[in-house]
């Protein structure tokens, strides 16, 4: 079973994915951000002003071979990305096929090839304010991004990418999760997926 789980970035969705597979054997997790295209062509500078919130930013045709492998049994070497350089690493991880493949990101539902794979597509829903406070957290604690940076880049690309192409894909939902993990939602998608399995 392919799950697509998409939303604005801060949303949610690593905690959606995560808890509605909770108790679920043999679940594999695809996050988008592993397949930015690689910038390692690109000097420092040129990789600071890629738009990495445009779907142009992710590598689709690895995207879909990889699911199209898994579906048909075969593993993977998922990519690693390094978000303080902005490049693929030289490591990858090693996915081997399971029954529930998950791909997460802020536009799983973007890519209409991608789509076609999905048997669950769910939209994480929550409120702009909660997902940028959410966001600067991540990036300044986990990413290592100064916070003037984080705002910049939130206000000159991820707020208007998040209008212009994430926002849309909620029409493509099989349902919209409300605030997050809503307790509700996630129990019967849980419900949902272990019936599949």
């Amino acid at each position: 079973m392919f799950i697509g789980i998409a939303g604005g970035s801060g949303a949610g969705k690593t905690t959606v994915a995560s808890r509605i597979t909770e108790g679920v054997s043999d679940v594999r997790v695809l996050p988008l951000d592993n397949y930015y295209r690689d910038r390692s062509m690109l000097s420092p500078e040129e990789r600071v002003r890629v738009n990495y919130d445009h779907p142009d930013a992710f590598d689709w045709p690895l995207v879909r071979d990889h699911l199209d492998a898994l579906e048909d049994g075969e593993a993977i070497e998922m990519p690693q990305y390094d978000f303080e350089n902005h490049v693929r690493t030289d490591e990858t991880i090693d996915v081997q096929p399971g029954s529930v493949i998950v791909i997460e990101g802020i536009l799983a539902l973007y890519d209409d090839a991608v789509r076609e794979r999905l048997g669950l597509q769910l939209y994480v829903e929550t409120d702009a304010d909660v997902r940028v406070l959410r966001r600067i957290r991540r990036d300044v604690e986990e990413r290592d991004r100064d916070l003037s940076g984080v705002i910049d880049q939130y206000l000159s690309t991820v707020k208007p990418m998040h209008e212009r192409f994430v926002r849309p894909t909620k029409r493509h939902a099989d349902l919209i999760v409300p605030e997050g993990a809503n307790d509700t939602a996630v129990e019967l998608l849980r419900e949902r997926i272990q019936a599949a399995v």
